[in-house]
This record gives C-alpha cells, structure tokens and sequence, in this order.
C-alpha cells in the first residue's frame, strides 16, 4: 500500500499530491488574472517551481504538463515565449496545449503538472 502526501491541502482540493516518486501538482494559474498572457504565464510558472520545491523536485523533473489557453489562437505564441524561455533545456516535458474554458473569464492559461520527486 502505498500512502497519498497532500500539501496546501484545501477543503475542495490540494495544491500537491505526492504518492511514491510522482508528484501531482493542482491546475496552476497566475495570482493576478488583470494581467496579459505573457505574465500571467510567467506567474503560472513560478507557482509551479515554487510547489514543485514544496515537493522535492523541479523543473527538470517534470513528466508531463497539460496546458489550458482560453484564446488558443491569440495567446498560444506569446505564451511560448515564456514557457519556452522557463523550459530548461534538454528536460522538455511530454506537453499537450488545448484552448478550454477556464473557471473564470480573466484567467488566461492554466497548467497541470505531473513530476518525479527528487528529495523527501
């Protein structure tokens, strides 16, 4: 049997499950949704290297991303820009890029995030 690790644990969800080596990281999302495409994607990102530290891994370490756009057509350009400038390089992950509609009409992208853990 093996046990489920849950951090920032919410009522309706945790931000972080961890169960073995594999670490599940909640839809993440920019703090501020005023902002345009470009940091909203950036502040995605740095919420998920800060959880995946919470976790004991980090970018190098990511499996697989989901990445939701809500205008696929006029956001997934400069969403590459800063997602391909944060990808480090030779650890691309397994990605898939779909336009969805998100929870809310300011959020612009959204990212799910499956790693190895590296650390306890």
């Amino acid at each position: 049997f093996m046990s489920v690790q849950r951090l920032h644990v919410e009522k309706r969800y945790c931000e972080v499950a961890i169960s073995g080596n594999l670490v599940h990281l909640a839809g993440q999302l920019a703090n501020d949704t005023s902002l345009d495409i470009k940091a909203q994607t950036q502040e995605t990102l740095d919420n998920i290297d800060r959880l995946l530290a919470d976790a004991g891994s980090d970018k190098t370490h990511i499996l697989s991303v989901i990445i939701f756009l809500k205008d696929i057509e006029q956001d997934y350009a400069a969403m590459n820009e800063i997602w391909d400038a944060w990808v480090a390089e030779g650890h691309a992950p397994a990605r898939t890029c779909v336009e969805s509609k998100l929870y809310a009409a300011e959020v612009l992208v959204e990212m799910t995030v499956t790693a190895v853990r590296i650390s306890n």
